[in-house]
């Protein structure tokens, strides 16, 4: 894929790599990948979630060392609301025609959860729900989080204990607001441990997806 460098999105469509069922009909999980990391790295949870869905594992259009990032940083967790804007146009312009007519659900982890939570933020309608992996929304990026916001989505948050590499106001503030200030369909919990996830974290989100889309 031609990517361009320096926090300049790719200009052409992401790589994705596929796990699951081929019926086109079947409901989509997207999984997003950590910041510096990519598709290779998160497609193989994919083993471990529910059969009769696809996943698509999407690789991030912004280089960033040795991998791929969401979008620009101004500081763990902060996104560049314009960089932000961006690349998220640029995610449903690939995600439009792949899945127009059948649910899609998110799974974001880390800088995916950001990325995941500015998705659904910014068109709740579109998505059957977003799971937010050990990171944070993305709070004064440009994306709505009004009162109400979520009303009835279906939203899994995920957090560690420990963790130390997501600012905590941040992983507070975005556990307060899904559970108190969304409206969404919340299911919540917090884990012993750090950034990373754990098997009973991976447990739960696949009964999430189970439970957020019939296949």
């Amino acid at each position: 894929m031609e990517r361009r460098q320096h926090g300049r999105v790719a200009v052409t469509a992401p790589v994705v790599a596929f796990a699951g069922s081929d019926d086109p009909a079947a409901p989509l999980v997207v999984l997003l990948h950590g910041r510096g990391s990519s598709e290779r790295d998160i497609l193989p949870l994919s083993d471990h979630l529910p059969a009769g869905f696809s996943y698509a594992a999407v690789r991030a259009p912004i280089g960033e060392g040795g991998g791929f990032a969401w979008f620009a940083n101004r500081g763990i967790g902060r996104p560049v609301a314009s960089s932000l804007r961006q690349t998220m146009d640029w995610f449903r312009a690939w995600l439009d025609p792949v899945a127009a007519a059948r649910p899609v659900l998110l799974a974001g982890f880390s800088g995916g959860a950001a990325f995941a939570g500015g998705l659904l933020l910014d068109e709740p309608s579109r998505y059957a729900g977003a799971a937010i992996l050990y990171g944070t929304l993305p709070f004064d990026a440009g994306v709505p989080v009004e009162k109400g916001r979520l009303s009835g989505v279906r939203v899994l948050v995920a957090q560690g204990e420990q963790d130390t590499v997501i600012p905590r106001e941040l992983l507070d503030r975005t556990w307060s607001y899904l559970r108190e200030e969304s409206g969404a369909e919340v299911t919540a919990r917090r884990d012993p441990g750090g950034h990373g996830l754990t098997t009973a974290t991976v447990t739960a989100l696949g009964d999430w997806i189970s439970g957020s889309a019939a296949p």
